[in-house]
């Protein structure tokens, strides 16, 4: 086995030579992904414009190792590094068209949003007590009113349409690269079916300006799944911040980043 993968906490993936890689769930709650991406991503995958790991085989448990795991096909490419990206607004638009393709995916029978998609899919009150003890936690430090705005929008604009498929997680670090352009997304862990608003929170994690612009555009969606997506980016930069403020100041500087964006976006269109 050669070069680790991780992805997140959840599950470990080992490159196998040159054309193999091994997914491995890391505890008993991280099962379900890995057996949802084993039936789902090849019945998903002819859909969809770029590539997603393709499934060879599947593991038991034995020698030790206690949960099922699987075989995939190791996709060439690097992470989505913004130095890697010859073009950030067409990027922005690759994106948001395989968001868009994910999205019209047949999504009878698909595993509705829950427990196994860590409540990505739902609505984002689920972490309304976290996000509320984040922004006491950082009372003084941000600007807790305007980010409670956007909270309390987020929660407001209650997602109305027929569930939809999701990947859960559309990040820089599951985006793949070949020359400059998107090639693969990977990890399909948090994926399901329901609100796809979580899948719009990159715009504000990873690009800007136009960039930013090209992907809104390109993704479509109404103002209230917008309000949702702000929601979620913000949970995710308060709990963040709330964590590093006074142990990692580059970190806690990209989500104090985010953080302010969201609430300028926010007020821009209120």
């Amino acid at each position: 086995m050669t070069s680790v993968e991780a992805d997140g906490w959840d599950n470990r993936t080992y490159r196998l030579g040159e054309d193999m890689a091994v997914r491995l769930p890391t505890a008993a709650g991280y099962v379900p992904a890995v057996a949802k991406e084993n039936d789902w991503l090849p019945r998903l995958a002819p859909a969809l414009p770029v590539a997603v790991p393709p499934i060879l085989a599947k593991g038991a448990p034995g020698e030790g190792y206690p949960f099922p795991w699987s075989v995939r096909g190791w996709l060439p490419g690097q992470t989505a590094d913004r130095g890697r990206i010859d073009d950030m607004s067409q990027f922005a638009v690759s994106v948001a068209e395989f968001v868009r393709a994910l999205q019209a995916c047949d999504a009878a029978g698909g595993p509705l949003a829950g427990a196994h998609s860590w409540y990505r899919g739902t609505s984002p009150a689920y972490y309304d007590e976290e996000t509320r003890r984040c922004l006491a936690a950082l009372t003084g430090r941000v600007d807790t009113a305007g980010a409670a705005a956007v909270w309390d929008a987020a929660l407001t604009a209650e997602w109305c349409g027929a569930p939809v498929w999701f990947h859960g997680d559309v990040a820089s670090g599951n985006l793949l690269v070949v020359g400059g352009k998107l090639t693969a997304v990977i990890d399909f862990g948090t994926s399901g079916v329901g609100d796809p608003a979580r899948d719009l929170v990159i715009p504000w994690t990873m690009f800007s300006g136009e960039s930013r612009q090209a992907f809104r555009y390109a993704a479509g969606q109404d103002e209230g799944t917008w309000a949702r997506a702000r929601g979620w980016a913000l949970w995710k930069a308060l709990l963040t911040l709330a964590d590093c403020i006074d142990t990692d100041q580059e970190r806690a500087a990209i989500n104090q980043r985010v953080i302010g964006e969201v609430l300028t976006d926010h007020d821009r269109i209120g």
